[in-house]
Formats: C-alpha cells, structure tokens, sequence
C-alpha cells in the first residue's frame, strides 16, 4: 500500500540557531553525537546529503513521542531550576516486565535482536487523574528511533484491536492495560510484533490540557468535523482549528461522531502532538521563560516513567536528535482489516496478520523507512 500524504500540521519553520539551543544548556559538550557514537541515540558523522546538512539555519524539533521527550527535546535546557522542576517531577515506576517475560523469538522464528537497532519507547496516554491512579489507556503509541536517527516513527495502535493477551486469552488490546498495567501491555505487544520493548511512559490527558494551555492554545487541522454532543464536547470544523486546553481534550478524546471510531480519533491524536510538539518548541516559546517554566511543569507533574529511563538518558536522546526536522517525524496506524463485533470484547478491530508480520519485522530490523503503510505531516 503505497504512503499516505496527510496535512495535520501548518508548517511551521523554526528560525532558532545553535547559539539559541545554546542558551537552553544544549551545548557541544552535552552533545552525545560530538564524542560517543555508541552512546543513547550517538551517531557516527553525518554524510553528504539532505540530513548531511550543518546544525545551523532553521530546523523544526518535532521530537519524539507524547510527552517523555518532549520536555528535554528544546524546551527545558536542563539549565537552572528547570533541571531541578524536571528531576521533582517526573517519576519512575517499574513499568517494564522483568526479562523473564521478553520473547527471544519472533513470530516467524528468527531471534529477536537486543542491539544495534534502534530504540522503542512504548507511550501510554490515560483518564487516570494522578500518578498513582492508573486509569484507563486511551492513547498507546510505539515510537522507534532508529540506531542512525534520521527520522523519528510513531505507530499508533487502537485501542479497540484485537489481540492475544498473555494468560488471558485474546481481547482489546486496552484490556490488556487494565488487566496487568504496563508491564502486561507491554508482553502484549512485544508477542504481537516480535519486538523489544525498551522503554515506557505515562502521563494523563489532564497533562495534555495542561501542557497546551500554558503554552497559550494550540493550531490543530481536523480531517472531518463534529458538534459537541459526542464524547468529546467540543465543537470541532473541518480544517484548521484553535483549541485551549479544554477544548483540545476534547477534540483528542472525541470518537463518537467520528466516521470511523477510534481510528479516526487515532489520526487526531497524531494530529495534536505534532500540534503542541511545534508550538512547544517554537521560537515564540523559547523567547518567553515564562511560558518555558510554566509548560515543564505542566509536562512534568504527571509523567512517569520506567525503571530505566532517568532524566540523563532522556537528555541525551534528546540531543541525539536535535537535527530532526519535521519532514522526519513519520506517522502510521497499526494494520487492520475492518471491524466486527466479538460476544465477550463488543466492537473490535481485527488485526490484518500479514501487515502485522511486516510492521513487527520493520520495527525488529530498524528498517521502518522501507515500511510503507505511514503518513507524514508537513
């Protein structure tokens, strides 16, 4: 199936140098890729070419993932008391299973490798409405960074889809969250896709609200429109929007009228991060340390995160992709092939097996560009 083009995003160009990185701690001895090519995220000195380029002149740093990265791709600087608001805040928890439970085998027998391709990190958005309360997994995206970080995937899996849970038979794959928490969700996926797992986050959709209002609203594009009576309550066009924190949580959280369910509440939710990823990192932002303070509070105070990701590893992926550019942040949904109804689980998404095998193979040998079922957003 050949690549679908979607505009989610305005372009936005992001007209900050090296020397503005600079003033938010980001400098060349911080800079994992300068010394160490073997380290988080390292690279080996770029060719000719496109991403060949200098650091300088104007770059987007649309990052990584929901929320994990976020804070530390550009925003937070790690300088001052912004480190000591991120070291305060985000928490970790054992969200991995123990490594009795990761699989060595993939599903079509070859060994799962362990190094030497790229990073995963598991993202779990939930209504809980603490760090202690768990709540229920709305939002559950994989995002691989490649060994050689020249582009960033994000694969969103529907809650909805159906699969095989380990010791409880087959189910949506949000039951599994429910059932065991994130180290169960993880043995979950990792079965499905004969990948490793390597590191987990959680924040809620009461972080989502809060990172967006204090960045003053965001520009989100909607692919259909919808009134206020579904599940989300906010008034939503076709086109271009501008929401506040209210009205954005309602719009990522809105399936109802959507004309197809949680898949399409899936493209929106791409749609938003990318959105608060550009205004987070947006000169606009950086220039005011207000609004810098208020949203690494804000993008903070209700993460968590696994038992092996501190706040130095996530710095340091961080500035291992400081060059991406928005054009290398690449989106998919994971494959299905239409929907039914199940006796026990109600509505479900049944996954299509053949894509999956080649999703979970593109993701296990860190050859995701030659994946061909993904978007990109301007």
């Amino acid at each position: 199936m050949a690549g679908r083009i979607a505009s989610y995003t305005e372009v936005v160009t992001d007209s900050r140098t090296d020397s503005t990185l600079d003033a938010l701690g980001f400098d060349a001895d911080d800079d994992p890729s300068a010394g160490d090519p073997s380290g988080p995220g390292g690279t080996p000195p770029e060719s000719p070419g496109r991403h060949g380029r200098g650091r300088r002149g104007r770059r987007i740093l649309t990052v990584l993932l929901v929320a994990v990265l976020l804070v530390v791709a550009g925003v937070v600087g790690f300088a001052g008391y912004l480190g000591v608001t991120v070291d305060r805040n985000v928490t970790q928890q054992a969200l991995l299973p123990g490594p009795q439970d990761n699989p060595t085998t993939a599903p079509d027998g070859s060994t799962i490798p362990t190094k030497g391709v790229g990073t995963n990190f598991l993202v779990i958005g939930t209504d809980g409405r603490s760090k202690t309360d768990r709540g229920r997994s709305d939002v559950i995206v994989i995002v691989h960074v490649p060994a050689d970080p020249t582009a960033i995937q994000m694969i969103h899996f529907p809650r909805d889809l159906y699969v095989s849970i380990p010791g409880h038979g087959k189910n949506k794959i949000n039951a599994a969250y429910a059932f065991g928490g994130e180290p169960l969700l993880v043995r979950t996926l990792q079965d499905l896709l004969g990948i490793r797992i390597d590191h987990v986050a959680r924040t809620d959709f009461g972080g989502f609200k809060a990172m967006t209002d204090a960045v003053g609203g965001v520009r989100v594009y909607a692919e259909e429109a919808n009134n206020a009576s579904g599940n989300g309550g906010t008034v939503v066009k076709k086109g271009w929007n501008d929401f506040d924190g209210a009205e954005a949580l309602g719009f990522v959280r809105e399936r109802y009228e959507l004309s197809e369910g949680d898949i399409s509440r899936g493209r929106r939710q791409l749609a938003f991060i990318k959105a608060l990823l550009l205004k987070a990192t947006s000169a606009e932002t950086l220039r005011n340390p207000l609004t810098v303070a208020r949203f690494t509070d804000a993008a903070t105070t209700n993460l968590v995160v696994d038992q092996n990701l501190g706040v130095s590893q996530m710095k340091d992926y961080a500035l291992a992709l400081k060059g991406i550019r928005g054009n290398d942040v690449v989106f998919a949904t994971a494959p299905f092939t239409g929907f039914t109804m199940d006796p026990v689980a109600g509505s479900i998404d049944v996954v299509d097996p053949a894509k999956m095998a080649l999703l979970g193979k593109a993701l296990r040998t860190d050859t995701m560009d030659t994946y061909l079922d993904v978007f990109q957003t301007p």
